[in-house]
C-alpha cells in the first residue's frame, strides 16, 4: 500500500522530464475541474523527490499534469481549500525510468497521439537520455511488439523529417502517420517538405491532400523493387523547380506515373503545349 503525500502545487515542477503530452486540451480540462470540485481528487498525481533541486520545487513530476494544472489554478484562487494535492512519492532508479513510469501511466489513462509519442523519442535521444530510438523504443514502451515498436520508430522519423512544416500535426492519425512513416523510409522527406513549404500555415487537411499524391509512391512501389532494380536511377529526380517558376513533379499513381505541372507562376500559358511537343519530339517519330 503506497502511501499518500500531501504537496503543494507550486512544490512540483512539471517539467522535471521530457513530457509525451506536448499540449492539454481546454475542454477536457474544463470537464476535470468540475470532477475534481464535486468529487475530490480520485487518483493521486505521481511525483518523484529531485536529486538536486536547489531553490526550485522538490518533486518532479511523473504522471498527473492534467490532475496538476487544475490543482495549480484551485489553488492560486482557493489556496486555503486546495493547499495540497495529494500525491504518490516513487523513487525511480534514474531519468529514464521516470519516464518509463510516465508514459506507461499515460497509456493507460489518456490516449497519446502519434505525433506525440515520435516528438517523446526524438527529443529523449536529443537530450541524451537514450543513446538511440531504439533504445528510446525498448525503454519507454517496453510491453509493445516488435513490429508496434518498428511502427513508434517511424513516427519518430516522421517529426524529424517535418518539424515545424506542418500545421497541428497533433491532428495526424496514425494510419496517415504510417503513409508518412514509409514516405519518409522511401526518401521522400525533401520532397515533402517542398511540397509543404508552398502549403504552409493551410489546414492540416489541405496539407494531407496536397502530400497525398507524392508519398503514393513509397506505398505503391515495392521497397524490393526498388532496392534491386539495376535500371532505376537510385536517386530519382521527383521535382523539377525551373527559375521561371514554373515547377514539374513525378507522381506515382495505381496505373502509371503522371507530371504534375505548376504553372501558376510562368511567363506564358502555353507551358504545357510546350512540353507535350518536347514528348512529342523525344519519343514519337514523326514522318
Amino acid at each position: 500500500m503506497h502511501t499518500v503525500h500531501h504537496i503543494a502545487p507550486t512544490d512540483i515542477l512539471d517539467d522535471a522530464l521530457i513530457r509525451d503530452r506536448t499540449e492539454i486540451e481546454e475542454v477536457a480540462l474544463g470537464e476535470l475541474t468540475v470532477s475534481i470540485v464535486e468529487d475530490g481528487l480520485r487518483q493521486p498525481i505521481e511525483v518523484f523527490l529531485r536529486s538536486d533541486p536547489g531553490d526550485g520545487p522538490r518533486y518532479g513530476l511523473i504522471a498527473g499534469l492534467r490532475r496538476l494544472t487544475v490543482f495549480r489554478t484551485l489553488h492560486a484562487n482557493q489556496p486555503d481549500r486546495y493547499p495540497t494535492i495529494p500525491a504518490f512519492v516513487r523513487q525511480p532508479a534514474d531519468v529514464a525510468a521516470a519516464m518509463a513510469a510516465m508514459v506507461a501511466e499515460n497509456e493507460l489513462r489518456a490516449q497519446i497521439t502519434p505525433w506525440e509519442k515520435g516528438t517523446l523519442l526524438v527529443a529523449s535521444v536529443q537530450q541524451q537520455v537514450f543513446p538511440t530510438l531504439d533504445a528510446a523504443c525498448d525503454a519507454l514502451f517496453p510491453s509493445l511488439s516488435r513490429q508496434a515498436r518498428s511502427r513508434l520508430r517511424g513516427y519518430a522519423l516522421v517529426v524529424e523529417t517535418l518539424e515545424g512544416a506542418l500545421t497541428d500535426p497533433r491532428t495526424i492519425p496514425s494510419h496517415r502517420m504510417d503513409r508518412l512513416a514509409a514516405a519518409c523510409r522511401g526518401g521522400l522527406g525533401d520532397l515533402m517538405c517542398a511540397i509543404l513549404a508552398d502549403h504552409r500555415h493551410l489546414s492540416p487537411e489541405t496539407q494531407w491532400h496536397a502530400l497525398a499524391p507524392a508519398i503514393a509512391e513509397a506505398i505503391l512501389l515495392p521497397e524490393d523493387n526498388a532496392r534491386t532494380s539495376h535500371t532505376r536511377d537510385p536517386r530519382p529526380r521527383r521535382e523539377l523547380r525551373l527559375f521561371s517558376g514554373v515547377t514539374l513533379r513525378r507522381e506515382l499513381t495505381p496505373t502509371g506515373w503522371i507530371i504534375r505541372i505548376n504553372a501558376k507562376h510562368a511567363r506564358h500559358p502555353g507551358i504545357v503545349d510546350d512540353i507535350l511537343d518536347y514528348v512529342e519530339r523525344w519519343f514519337q517519330r514523326i514522318e
